[in-house]
């Protein structure tokens, strides 16, 4: 994939003949696609610092080349965070990616005077920045532009650089390098201007010296202005986290790998020139994180601990408030890989007390958002349990479910429907429902090809667990011998409050075995059989059967059609949301034939009764069939949904 993006995208393979360039690109993709758990721990925001650690570690610029004393030094680093981190951040202010060469010279040559300054100046751009921007002629694709234009090599460059800029404090205001600047000159000389000031306090009036008391006012105004500042770069953070016009993105890592791979399938009709810069709040708050910050130091860019503690009081505040939203599952992976790059664990637990569900559903699963997930959830204590965790849709195979472990022990409700699963992933849940400790109290496996085989796993747990009230293995590839099992093991099991193994090969004789079992459970109360291999003998034999064995009996709900009998049955609504909700994915000839039956029994109760309203009743039902009807032909005809499963 990397090989074929690199034939399209000349930019990229361009930069990748610099060594330096492709190891940036593989250790990305490394990181992305890692497959060991016991690996070093790294982080996007440390490749990067490191990127840049092994490329200006020990680098200064000089006067005419010669260093005759320290001050004469100045970190290389430090000099292109203050102009192409400039340029960077300007650019993603104003939502930009390509820069003219006058934006260059306005923001990288600045008011350059001295003969010294312009030498620095022409070698700097020979060395470091055709290293970090290359010319890209744009005016094809942008009319606007027009003119030869500059990008940075690689994309995330840019935003990596920005917020290194804002992290040091470069992007200050006029009154705070005002104040920083008066605050450091009075510090230097305090001590000389108390002592003269004891002196001539006795031999003058005091009261002459009360305006000279108050310089000493100003280091703690300039502590405020400092503090007010690091605020701003918390809410900066928070601001460019949660936008709304971002919310239904990829995620940040999925863009990540796509500006190395490529977008693979259908590309946009219409290409925007506007780009979310996602990476940019999260780069900054990795760059907080000590070890980042050590090597920063040795490049001369010092972020101090005292800098670091505001600014995080400050995040905290801004991200429990923003957590507490419901946030699109994208948005929420990006919070969950904001808080891995920060690696500080208190500050993750507290946030993650504030959300109650962690909804994931359709984000594309890979090795390293399996490793932030659990590594965040495991930031927290062991009594920290989430309302649920939602993984549907989220291309879930057996590998990464042994990834995903350690978050598995932090939810009540655990949803895996729509995945990747097969038998040997049944093993690892079985292991998980065994322990003592396991508070998983609904388990959702629809839509995973499970078998009788992985059922058979998954059912041995049954008689360990004490937790697990509702089971729902709907569409999961269960026959007659998996029903005959259930039916066997459910005695083992006092807990189990509802079942759902609808849209399975169960036919009359399995189902009814079943239904029996349940019926002898002490707290079943309702099993799901819709879209089995069922007779209409055998529908009315469940409903019957479905009913108290004694008169003060417990009666067990049984869904397997939309009528009983002759009568609407009274949880047609909930069987006819479940398919609607379904039927674009799920097997179209199999729910048209099942949508048809319905039909059929419909039409044929209605003929049944007198009643004007029993028979408005049943034509309310018929209506929604025929809709649901309408609307898998529809989808037929133009090819929409999958239609696979």
């Amino acid at each position: 994939m990397l090989y074929l993006n690199l034939q399209r995208e000349s930019q990229l393979a361009t930069a990748c003949f610099l060594p330096s360039y492709c190891w940036l690109t593989c250790a990305t993709l490394h990181l992305l696609h890692f497959t060991d758990t016991k690996s070093p721990i790294r982080t996007l925001t440390g490749i990067y610092t490191s990127f840049m650690r092994l490329n200006f570690g020990g680098e200064v610029i000089t006067v005419d080349g010669n260093v005759s004393s320290q001050e004469q030094q100045n970190s290389l680093m430090l000099y292109v965070v203050r102009t192409v981190g400039k340029l960077a951040f300007d650019g993603i202010t104003n939502k930009r990616t390509s820069f003219s060469a006058e934006e260059l010279e306005q923001w990288v040559g600045g008011k350059t005077k001295t003969d010294e300054e312009l030498q620095q100046l022409a070698v700097f751009r020979t060395d470091v920045l055709d290293f970090f921007l290359v010319p890209r002629n744009d005016h094809v694709t942008d009319p606007e532009s027009g003119g030869r234009r500059y990008v940075f090599a690689v994309p995330a460059m840019q935003e990596y650089l920005a917020a290194l800029y804002v992290v040091l404090g470069e992007n200050k205001s006029v009154l705070e390098k005002l104040t920083k600047e008066v605050s450091e000159a009075l510090g230097q000389a305090s001590e000389d201007i108390t002592s003269l000031l004891s002196i001539l306090s006795k031999v003058i009036p005091f009261r002459i010296f009360a305006v000279f008391n108050l310089l000493k006012l100003f280091p703690k105004l300039f502590e405020r202005v400092s503090s007010h500042s690091k605020g701003r770069i918390a809410s900066t953070m928070a601001a460019e986290m949660f936008r709304s016009e971002d919310s239904f993105n990829e995620d940040v890592l999925d863009q990540v790998e796509q500006s190395l791979l490529g977008v693979h399938g259908p590309q946009p009709q219409e290409e925007t020139y506007t780009r979310a810069f996602e990476l940019y709040p999260i780069f900054m708050g990795g760059l907080l994180h000590y070890g980042n910050r050590r090597l920063l130091d040795q490049l001369g860019c010092s972020i101090k601990s005292h800098t670091v503690s505001q600014i995080t009081r400050a995040l905290r505040k801004h991200l429990i408030k923003e957590s507490q939203k419901k946030q699109p599952p994208e948005e929420l992976m990006d919070l969950l890989v904001l808080l891995y790059e920060f690696q500080n664990p208190r500050l993750t637990a507290e946030v993650l007390q504030s959300i109650k569900t962690i909804n994931l559903s359709t984000v594309r699963m890979t090795p390293h958002k399996c490793f932030v997930l659990s590594t965040v959830l495991s930031c927290t204590s062991s009594s920290f349990h989430l309302n649920e965790l939602n993984l549907s849709s989220c291309h879930i195979t057996p590998e990464l479910m042994q990834m995903l472990w350690p978050a598995f022990h932090h939810t009540s409700n655990l949803n895996l429907q729509f995945n990747s699963l097969g038998p040997e992933s049944c093993i690892l849940l079985r292991d998980l429902l065994f322990e003592p400790n396991c508070t998983i109290k609904s388990l959702q496996l629809c839509d995973n090809y499970l078998t009788d085989t992985g059922i058979s796993h998954l059912l041995e747990a049954l008689s360990g667990n004490h937790s697990l009230q509702r089971l729902c293995l709907m569409h999961t590839g269960l026959g007659d011998q998996s029903a005959q099992m259930l039916a066997e093991r459910l005695g083992q099991h006092d807990m189990l409050q509802e079942l759902n193994v609808a849209y399975n090969n169960i036919g009359d004789s399995a189902a009814l075995t079943m239904v029996d079992a349940c019926r002898e459970h002490p707290s079943i109360h309702t099993v799901h059989l819709y879209l089995n291999q069922l007779t209409d003998v055998g529908k009315q034999s469940l409903y019957v059967r479905g009913g108290p064995r004694v008169k003060q009996g417990r009666r067990v709900k049984v869904l397997a059609s939309v009528t009983e009998g002759s009568d609407i049955s009274e949880d047609w609504h909930p069987i006819l949301s479940v398919i609607g909700k379904n039927s674009l994915s799920w097997d179209r000839d199999r729910v048209r034939e099942q949508l048809l039956v319905f039909l059929k029994d419909l039409e044929w109760g209605r003929k049944q009764h007198q009643s004007f309203w029993k028979k408005m009743h049943f034509r309310r039902v018929e209506s929604v069939v025929r809709q649901m009807l309408s609307l898998l032909e529809k989808s037929s005809n133009t090819g929409t949904g999958t239609g696979t499963k």
